[in-house]
């Protein structure tokens, strides 16, 4: 992508999306902490139909731990990997309560000591929950930055140093979800629809067109 067709690019998803946002269910930082760390190579839509059971019954790191690893399991087993992430949601829990007040901390240093959170995790809390112009490249920003040539990388790190790196200032805290979301509703994986796409002016990306 041409470096004067990223601020219309931008402009363009901004203009569709003013608001853009995770979808991701949740009402407190501790929420989407949790939450986000569940979403590893799970849908947001399974995520959210296990939390919708689970936060209203525990809802804070001390409501976790008294449920207890198997308490925790009954609501979580529905999603991928449901042992491994009770077992880190736990562990992060203890954490956060013997070293945090309870509290999520703001740092990425003390996000990323966290089990199970890694730098994706600790990007989504600190852009969504706390403001910060963070990039969580996930499979769809990955894709999107790829294709579009907004931002070539062969590692989701490379990515997202492109991506902090092109982005303009005034676009960079809504990003992460505008390319998050173009990449889950229209630049497909298997089959992008670049004959709906408003911003395909601007992408590098050429379609293969069937034969006549």
């Amino acid at each position: 992508m041409k470096k004067e067709h990223i601020e219309p690019f931008f402009a363009t998803l901004k203009a569709a999306n003013p608001q853009p946002n995770t979808e991701l269910e949740y009402t407190s930082v501790f929420e989407l902490l949790a939450a986000v760390l569940l979403s590893a190579q799970a849908t947001d839509v399974g995520v959210n139909k296990a939390t919708r059971k689970l936060f209203p019954v525990a809802h804070t790191p001390q409501q976790i731990l008294d449920l207890g690893l198997d308490g925790l399991e009954r609501y979580i087993r529905t999603i991928g990997l449901y042992h491994s992430k009770a077992k880190h949601l736990m562990q992060t829990c203890r954490i956060l309560v013997e070293q945090h007040q309870g509290q999520v901390p703001r740092t990425r240093e003390a996000l990323e000591a966290l089990p199970g959170v890694g730098r994706k995790t600790a990007n989504v809390v600190l852009n969504v929950a706390f403001g910060e112009p963070t990039m969580a490249v996930d499979t769809h920003i990955f894709r999107v930055g790829n294709r579009t040539g907004l931002a070539k990388g062969k590692t989701p790190l490379a990515v997202e140093m492109q991506l902090m790196k092109r982005i303009p200032a005034d676009y960079l805290v809504d990003a992460h979800h505008w390319l998050i979301l173009h990449g889950r509703y229209v630049c497909q994986a298997r089959k992008p629809l670049c004959w709906q796409c408003g911003v395909s002016a601007f992408c590098s990306f050429k379609p293969k067109t069937s034969k006549p």
